[in-house]
């Protein structure tokens, strides 16, 4: 295929109408447009291929147009048709990947000082601009601080927590979300249709989800299987081109789960091992079918009406109870993590489809079976799935009688009433480390609302909060302990409880209280005083976890 006949290319947006998704960033540049209140320097963030490049050039368009500043370029100008071809003089594309220099940057920087050759701008895009040296960021600096009236800058970045603060502060800053896999199978329809292909929409939806949020990638996977099939996409295609694990298989999988069929689980492993099927894609495909399954158990509503597989789901959702999906997703989630430990990834599948047999959570029964016993989930089982403490008491068989002991009160995993939890113990299970642990373990909980979790932290501690990527990893910790989507708000404020990190000082303190105290108590040690004239030296006792 041609450079020219590339899909990303041939059907990337001429103007904001064109747009796929983006709205909030499309409406606020318009409005800005529209009014005449226009900034001199815009940041546009986010992952590879959701438009930060192509929003740049229809900005850089609707400056320039003949017909004036308007947020409907007409394309049909000299400038609209040079910008679209890469050929206008006043617009400057500099990747920052390979010009990260202090000398390329004063460049381009003195450059600026003189009037548009030809438009009413001069247009500035430096894309990965977190890739610039600190001397290089210092030098735009002084241009930010005082610009030119001619000059307008547009900054693009996957990684805006490598650019300085100072940068940040002279910028508007727009962050382009992810597309949602709907939206991108909506726009490969409309392309497929103008270049008259024939299609499976189940196809369409496997490239969506391949492409994970990006236009870009979905467009040049849509080329890729355009060249792999003869002349029409089909979903068979598509899933033997990208890898991909048949469906039927991970709805074997449940179904042979809720039948509690062992025989029936291995032998599933099996067929997929004769087929070199790999086992990690599969859990990962497994976990996205079980969630699409809670999805139709709780929102029946966004399961699509012409869903190829809408049947199948809901027939699930009302097979299972939502317990026992809850439980089997996290699971999965587990036993993809952990693959790599197991001596084979058969044994590691294999392993997590028996853990899923084995386990269920207190009080959970199918729904299509008439049981009268019910399974307590111990201590010993929780723990390594992770399962959150709280208050709620589990409803137990009257006619069996457990130890105080080994009675566990596991919160349901998508609750969503207000919930006492105790953050220190919560934090212990959470699978989080480096600065994001460090900014937890100073927090203190606030509230944990309708998926909403507060904390507080104190304000002497307030640089933790710089580190957005901890925050992050922090929400994801949570979600996954959850099982449900957590939104984590940090809040600046005195702590009047104590935080985990001061709970773990105390403890370490007493510990060492506690082991100096056993040791000036200890007969051998006070003989050795008093007979040989031994001194303890208190700073070299240290006590044992």
């Amino acid at each position: 295929m041609s450079a020219t006949s590339v899909l990303a290319r041939k059907w990337r947006p001429k103007n904001f109408a064109q747009l796929a998704g983006q709205q909030h960033v499309v409406q606020a540049l318009s409005n800005a447009l529209t009014q005449n209140r226009l900034h001199h320097a815009y940041l546009f963030t986010g992952t590879r291929g959701v438009g930060k490049t192509t929003i740049a050039r229809i900005f850089a368009k609707s400056l320039n147009c003949v017909s004036g500043i308007t947020a409907t370029p007409c394309g049909i100008c000299s400038a609209c048709t040079e910008i679209d071809s890469g050929r206008f003089v006043d617009l400057i594309e500099l990747d920052a990947a390979s010009n990260t220099g202090i000398d390329n940057m004063r460049e381009v920087l003195d450059n600026a000082q003189y009037l548009p050759t030809l438009g009413r701008y001069k247009v500035y895009l430096i894309d990965e601009v977190h890739m610039l040296s600190k001397p290089a960021f210092n030098s735009m600096l002084k241009t930010l601080e005082e610009p030119p009236a001619h000059v307008k800058f547009i900054l693009a970045t996957t990684d805006p927590q490598k650019i300085p603060v100072t940068v940040l502060s002279r910028c508007l800053q727009f962050n382009l979300k992810q597309l949602p896999p709907a939206l991108i199978v909506t726009h490969l329809e409309y392309v497929l249709g103008q270049e008259g292909i024939t299609f499976e929409i189940a196809a369409l939806a496997l490239l969506a989800r391949a492409a994970q949020g990006s236009m870009r990638d979905a467009l040049s996977l849509l080329d890729q299987a355009i060249a792999y099939s003869d002349s029409r996409i089909d979903e068979a295609t598509v899933r033997n081109m990208l890898g991909a694990i048949d469906q039927s298989y991970l709805y074997d999988v449940l179904q042979t789960l809720l039948a509690r069929d062992g025989v029936g689980l291995l032998r599933v492993a099996d067929d997929m091992l004769s087929r070199s099927l790999a086992f990690d894609a599969a859990l990962q495909d497994l976990a996205t079918l079980l969630h699409r399954v809670a999805l139709a158990q709780t929102v029946p509503q966004a399961i699509a009406e012409d869903e190829p597989e809408r049947v199948r789901l809901l027939e699930l959702a009302q097979s299972f109870s939502a317990e026992e999906i809850q439980l089997y997703y996290q699971i999965a989630i587990h036993g993809r993590n952990e693959i790599d430990l197991a001596p084979d990834e058969y044994a590691g599948f294999t392993m997590t489809l028996l853990r899923m047999l084995a386990f269920r959570p207190a009080g959970a029964k199918a729904v299509s079976e008439q049981r009268t016993a019910e399974v307590i989930v111990t201590p010993a089982i929780v723990a390594p799935l992770k399962a959150p403490a709280t208050a709620l008491p589990v409803s137990q068989p009257k006619q069996q009688s457990q130890p105080a002991q080994a009675i566990s009160q596991p919160i349901h995993p998508a609750a969503s009433t207000s919930v006492a939890l105790d953050w220190s113990a919560l934090l212990a299970q959470l699978n989080v480390q480096g600065m994001a642990r460090e900014l937890a373990k100073h927090c203190t909980l606030e509230s944990y609302v309708d998926g909403r979790l507060t904390l507080n932290l104190a304000p002497q501690h307030k640089h933790l909060l710089t580190n957005k990527m901890a925050q992050e990893k922090l929400q994801s910790a949570l979600a996954d302990y959850f099982v449900q989507p957590v939104r984590l708000v940090v809040m600046l404020g005195a702590n009047n409880v104590a935080t985990p990190a001061a709970v773990e000082q105390h403890v370490k303190q007493t510990r060492q209280q506690q082991a100096v105290e056993a040791i000036t108590q200890d007969l051998f040690v006070r003989e050795a005083q008093t007979q040989l004239g031994a001194q303890i030296v208190e700073e070299t006792i240290k006590s044992i976890p």
